[in-house]
Parts: C-alpha cells; sequence; structure tokens
C-alpha cells in the first residue's frame, strides 16, 4: 500500500470543500453553528475530538452527518461498563479451517470512529484507543496494524450523569484536539427541528439528503494544506504564551503541557481556513482557545467549590494575556 501522501489543496479549493462539507452536515443537523464549525476545525486538523452534552442534543447525528458527507468507512461503539479491549482495537482467533491464528480486526479501524459514552467504560478499555489517536496504529498480539488515513475519533460523555462512570484520565484527554460543549438549541432551531422530526410518519432524523462530497484521500490532502497556512512568528509566541500562562495562573492547579500549544497552533489554522484566509491572526487564536485548552487544565479545589467553570478563568486568562499589535 502506498503511503505518498496527495498534494496539498490551493486555499480556494481548501474553503469551497470545506463549504460543501458544512452544507451536507446542515442538511440534517440543525443549528448548533459553533459546535459544527468546531467540528470542522478538529477534521481539518486531523485531531480527535470529545463532545459532552446531556443526551438528546444531536451529538451522535452529527457525527453520522460529517460520515456520510466525507464518503469513509464509519464505526461506532456504545462504551459500556463490560465492553473489552478487544472489542474495540480487535483480536486473534484460532481458524479450524486453516488450523493458523487469525486476525479480527475492530471497530477502530475506520476513517471515522464514534465512542458513544466513552467515559462508561473502564480506564482499561478507554486505553485501548490511547495507541490508535496518538501513533494511528494498533497492536494486536504484538503485530502493529496501521489505520488508514484520515483517522478521527469523535468521543462523546454526559457532563451530568456521574453514576456508572469512570472518568477520563488526564493522559487520555490530552490526546483529544478539542473537547467540544454542545448546549441546548436556540427556540427557532428546536422549532425547526421538531418540525422536520414530526412530519409525517418520520420518527428520527433523515441523512438520506446528506450526499458524499469528498472521498478520505481529498480530506487528508485538506489536512495537509491546513498545516501549510501561514502563521506569523509573533502570532505564534501569543498561542505558546497563552498556554504558559495557564500553568502559573491563580485558580490553576494543573496547566495545559507542550501538547496544548501544539494542539492550538494546529486548531488555529484551521480556524483560518473556516474564515477564509490563509494566515493565521490572533482572534483565530482567542476563538479556539477555549475548545483547545478546557480539557488540558484543572482547577484549584477553591474555585471549584465557588462553583467557578474552566471557560470562565480561560475567558479570564485571554483577556490578561497581551495579544500582538496589528
Amino acid at each position: 500500500m502506498s503511503t505518498a501522501l496527495p498534494p496539498a489543496l490551493p486555499n480556494a479549493a481548501l474553503v469551497e470543500r470545506v463549504s460543501a462539507i458544512r452544507a451536507q452536515i446542515g442538511a440534517a443537523f440543525i443549528g448548533q453553528d459553533a459546535v459544527l464549525d468546531q467540528l470542522l476545525v478538529a477534521l481539518l486538523a486531523g485531531g480527535h475530538v470529545l463532545i459532552e452534552g446531556v443526551p438528546g442534543l444531536g451529538k451522535t447525528l452529527l457525527v453520522r452527518a460529517l460520515a456520510a458527507a466525507m464518503s469513509g468507512s464509519f464505526s461506532r461503539v456504545q462504551f459500556t461498563p463490560d465492553l473489552m479491549p478487544s472489542d474495540v482495537s480487535g483480536h486473534a482467533f484460532y481458524d479450524p479451517k486453516s488450523e493458523s491464528f487469525k486476525i479480527r480486526r475492530g471497530p477502530v479501524f475506520a476513517n471515522l470512529l464514534l465512542a458513544d459514552e466513552i467515559n462508561r467504560a473502564p480506564a482499561k478499555t478507554q486505553s485501548a484507543l490511547l495507541e490508535a489517536m496518538q501513533e494511528g496504529q494498533v497492536t494486536i498480539e504484538s503485530r502493529s496494524f496501521p489505520l488508514d488515513a484520515p483517522f478521527l475519533t469523535i468521543a462523546t460523555q454526559n457532563p451530568v450523569e456521574q453514576e456508572g462512570t469512570y472518568p477520563l484520565p488526564e493522559a487520555q484527554l490530552d490526546r483529544f484536539l478539542l473537547k467540544i460543549l454542545i448546549d441546548y438549541p436556540g427556540h427557532e432551531d428546536e422549532l425547526r427541528m421538531v418540525q422536520s422530526v414530526s412530519s409525517g410518519r418520520a420518527t428520527q432524523f433523515d441523512l438520506s439528503a446528506v450526499r458524499a462530497v469528498v472521498q478520505p484521500a481529498d480530506v487528508v490532502a485538506m489536512q495537509a494544506a491546513t498545516a501549510a497556512i501561514a502563521i506569523d512568528p509573533v502570532v505564534l509566541d501569543y498561542a505558546v504564551r497563552i498556554v504558559r500562562a495557564t500553568r502559573s495562573w491563580p485558580g490553576i492547579a494543573m496547566g495545559a503541557g507542550p501538547r496544548g500549544s501544539l494542539a492550538l497552533v494546529r486548531a488555529a489554522r484551521a480556524q483560518a481556513v473556516l474564515d477564509g484566509r490563509d494566515f493565521v491572526t490572533p482572534d483565530d487564536i482567542v476563538q479556539i482557545a477555549r475548545p483547545a485548552l478546557r480539557h488540558r487544565i484543572a482547577l484549584a479545589p477553591e474555585m471549584q467549590i465557588e462553583g467557578r467553570r474552566v471557560d470562565q478563568v480561560l475567558d479570564a486568562l485571554l483577556l490578561k494575556v497581551e495579544a500582538p499589535r496589528r
């Protein structure tokens, strides 16, 4: 199998393809424009996503619509307390016909993996995704199997229900490029949803209107073009200063590590593409800083007692870190 990557797209073609994907997802996923934008940022940056929200907000629908628009292989795993690591990665089995052991590949071998309610499985099973997310490969019985590009893990979790759940450890959280918070839709959007689903005999959202507008190879080319987006050294320094500030900021017990700096810059390049530019601005850094950093820092106990949220602390930090002058 050839490992050569397709050439990067010119910026105009890149923006056009992103718009096409957004339009197709919008045919099924109503409203929540900020959530959709952040998911597209992760797709362009080639990073994994953790989506947090209460049930019934369309998290699974959003991922299924993305899979339909990009025409890649798609797998969904419902994480449960009895799920085993081999149920995710695959396992070796004895084939009596050939009298030999063979490898049965698990659902992780897909372009788009939906890890539904990931925090319902114990850490042993959660860790089955670490190698795939970080190295782009899976080891089964001491043999390494590369995953086809693009590979994107989108995990969901419910922030309210804690009984029977296993919080993701910091090492696992750090592998996600973004943590996206999805909230209740606005009145008009919810009205459109109800009208769409309740018309006729429909009982769920229809994905048949979503057309495949890109192939997996196209997505790889889009990611290569995004990685080539220009960023001025001054803007790069601004991103690093923001991440370093989390390590000494009052009220933050644990700040973001160097992977946070890398994630912020990668995501900012993708944010620039969404805005139709071929260069990164300080506004791109600020706009994507919360989803890129909120899962990489831990608040001090006194802040938690006061009911402060991570985003509130990040907002205060972003106001104090001096941005480059234009």
